[in-house]
């Protein structure tokens, strides 16, 4: 027994109740309401009522009530299939068929509707950008050289060749400091031999950003060598420095 498909209906199809937009709307809500599964048996427990409820479709276009008279025929069908069960084989097989898939098309619809409702959710709060759920595609890119000469790999290599040849050149651009901590930490003992005591300023009076850094590190070394002793009278005051009796002791540098 051959049935017509659970998704023929009229191209405008539309029934205008409160809670149902259709058959399956109808059905699954049955079906939900009595907290049943979606088995062929639940399908037949709810016969009777989806039955009633087509009674009250009587005066609807008798197209769009079609729609819902393919559904009551399969349930009507599986219903008697198994409260009068055959004992020949095809009307098993057939009994399987109309229920399997009408319970098939069911979950299917169930799963759509969710994902409908869902999306209709964002689109109420404005949701409109959604998560990818598969892997990013994989892109195998091929170099095609089908349409380059010889002239043209020439025209590259010059074009990048010479591409350069106004620019500064490095050397010019990035000067090397040649005063190194090591050098710097025995410019500062030298002072410091002469006068006790000598500011922060004054060591850095007149000197480039890199070697405003190196006398300072220098100078974190001879203070953690115990070789000088920093001194500050308020915040943000000049810091002084005074030699010590380890002065002159030699220490390496953990640089």
């Amino acid at each position: 027994m051959v049935l017509p498909s659970l998704w023929q209906s009229s191209f405008d199809y539309k029934i205008s109740t409160d809670v149902f937009e259709g058959p399956l709307d109808l059905l699954l809500q049955l079906i939900e309401n009595a907290e049943l599964d979606i088995t062929k048996l639940s399908l037949a427990r709810v016969t009777d009522q989806y039955l009633r409820h087509i009674q009250a479709l009587s005066d609807q276009d008798p197209v769009e009530v079609s729609a819902f008279l393919v559904i009551a025929a399969k349930l009507v069908f599986i219903k008697s299939s198994i409260l009068l069960p055959s004992s020949q084989e095809t009307d098993d097989e057939s009994q399987e068929d109309i229920g399997d898939q009408l319970t098939k098309q069911l979950i299917e619809y169930k799963k759509f509707k969710n994902i409908a409702e869902w999306l209709n959710d964002r689109q109420e709060k404005g949701l409109r950008s959604y998560f990818r759920v598969a892997s990013p595609p994989i892109i195998i890119e091929h170099l095609d050289l089908a349409n380059v000469s010889v002239y043209d790999l020439i025209d590259i290599l010059m074009d990048t060749h010479f591409r350069n040849e106004n620019e500064t050149p490095l050397s010019e651009v990035v000067t090397i400091s040649a005063l190194t901590i090591k050098n710097r930490i025995v410019e500062i003992k030298e002072i410091l031999r002469t006068q006790s005591e000598v500011n922060f300023s004054a060591l850095i009076a007149g000197s480039s950003r890199m070697d405003v850094v190196i006398t300072f590190l220098s100078l974190l070394e001879l203070v953690k060598n115990h070789a000088i002793q920093a001194f500050q009278e308020n915040i943000f005051s000049d810091i002084a420095f005074k030699r010590t009796q380890n002065l002159d002791r030699e220490f390496d540098l953990e640089l």
